[in-house]
């Protein structure tokens, strides 16, 4: 091999390790609105009403959050 044509490599050292990060539990308080469907036997479309404004009734389908958002986040 001729000395024009030869090819000089340089070993590189390798990089250092990353530094490896615990991954840290945070805690929030969420403020969520969710839309859900209620059920409350009733003979009436009124006294239904004044059923479920009293808090009578109960949960039919847990419902879906349409809105979230976080009130604080509290770092452990």
């Amino acid at each position: 091999m001729s000395a024009k044509s030869a090819l000089l490599r340089i070993p590189r050292a390798a990089p250092p390790p990353a530094a490896e990060t615990k991954p840290r539990l945070f805690h929030a308080r969420m403020l969520v609105t969710r839309v859900e469907e209620w059920c409350v036997e009733a003979e009436t479309e009124e006294q239904a009403r004044a059923l479920l404004a009293a808090g009578a009734g109960h949960r039919c389908t847990p419902g879906e959050s349409i809105q979230v958002e976080i009130d604080s986040l509290l770092d452990d």
